[in-house]
């Protein structure tokens, strides 16, 4: 067992060695510009740019025209809530979402505020998941999009977003999902759930950093979007620049691999987290569960040890790799935004440790990580005994 052992999927995978295999020729002979129309380098990188778009699109149920190719999730989050409340200026200018998205929603409809929008945040329940009856009273004739992310990246979470999708499509509304975290890990199909906006970040499924997709439906409604990057009218004119050929490929050979592989993944990586759990609560009283026990993604566990602040648990494990919260926003001092949404109050939020646990995962790295976090959580409660 190499150490430190990885439990930190949610902020980045691993690329899999299947899918850096497929993206090294693009860093060699396969070199050329997918732009470039009048010569076979520019042929070449334009036909694994459209495998790659093919292969995203299947794993999402969508069509390949449907897959607009970003930098990651951030920009596709920026490209469809901005872009789509400005092509539908006319129609109206408030926005719905919920108090526990990623900060590349939250901060994007603060800034449309800012720009005269409106905008409704909601709060979750306890357990993390959006109350679908306050989604409805939220829902106003002048509301032009609802974002609700499929799956949370702290607390693993995963929404109801079928019926999310229902009913958005019933009132005439567009239906934006941050679908980062559970793309590749959990079956998804745009059309079942009508979903009409989807950002998706390959470094999140065992591809590349640095690269991501937006789905834009275009059938049954089309959906207008107003580019928020102009210069060459790449990507049907929805996201000018050259695009990235070698880890567009990349992303590709990931969902290849994820679509085939994701139900007997899942089982696995669900039964090392309840595993995990397991040797959690049977060594030490007060393990919080965060968020939903049974509707979240397999590989994530969000846990508060009461008694324990989470950075210094962390601190006191340098052979282990796990987070406090997002990697998005580590650069803030503050909470964790979404466990404070929850309203677990603050021994909860500043005691929370998460989980992830991903495809090359192993038990024996699950039982050493559940030792370690025992032994350490035990030391620091003695040193403090009156809690936190």
């Amino acid at each position: 067992m190499q150490k430190p052992v990885y439990l930190d999927h949610h902020a980045t995978t691993p690329v899999d060695p299947r899918v850096l295999d497929s993206m090294l020729p693009f860093f060699g002979p396969k070199f050329g510009n997918a732009a470039s129309r009048t010569h076979s380098f520019g042929w070449e990188a334009e036909k694994a740019v459209e495998a790659a778009r093919r292969r995203i699109a299947e794993l999402a149920g969508a069509e390949p025209r449907e897959i607009v190719f970003t930098s990651g999730a951030t920009e596709s989050d920026n490209l469809a809530i901005k872009g789509a409340m400005e092509a539908c200026r006319a129609r109206g200018n408030h926005v719905v979402t919920v108090a526990t998205e990623h900060p590349a929603v939250l901060d994007v409809v603060r800034h449309l505020e800012k720009q005269g929008c409106q905008a409704t945040v909601l709060p979750p329940g306890d357990d993390g998941l959006l109350d679908l009856s306050r989604l409805r009273e939220a829902i106003r004739p002048a509301t032009v999009l609802v974002s609700v992310m499929y799956a949370n990246n702290e607390i693993g979470v995963v929404q109801p977003v079928p019926e999310i999708g229902a009913i958005c499509r019933e009132r005439g509304v567009l239906f934006h999902c941050d679908a980062a975290q559970a793309f590749g890990k959990i079956p998804i199909d745009v059309e079942a759930d009508r979903i009409d906006l989807m950002s998706l970040s390959a470094h999140k499924l065992y591809g590349p950093k640095g690269i991501g997709a937006l789905y834009v439906r275009r059938r049954a409604p089309r959906v207008a979007l107003a580019a928020q990057m102009d210069g060459g009218g790449h990507e049907s004119g929805f996201r000018s620049g050259t695009l990235n050929v070698p880890a567009i490929v990349g992303f590709g050979a990931a969902c290849a691999i994820a679509g085939p592989e994701m139900a007997e993944e899942a089982a696995r990586t669900g039964a090392l987290r309840d595993s995990l759990l397991a040797q959690l609560e049977a060594a030490l009283d007060d393990v919080v569960v965060n968020g939903s026990r049974t509707l979240r993604l397999p590989g994530n566990l969000n846990v508060s040890f009461p008694g324990v602040e989470g950075d210094t648990l962390l601190l006191s494990l340098p052979d282990i790799a796990l987070s406090t919260g997002s990697a998005c926003s580590s650069a803030s001092a503050q909470p964790s935004h979404v466990l404070k949404a929850l309203g677990v109050g603050p021994w909860r939020e500043r005691s929370a440790v998460r989980f992830g646990i991903g495809r090359f995962t192993t038990a024996e790295e699950i039982d050493y990580a559940a030792a370690r976090v025992v032994e350490s959580v035990r030391r620091l409660r003695s040193l403090a005994p009156g809690g936190i």
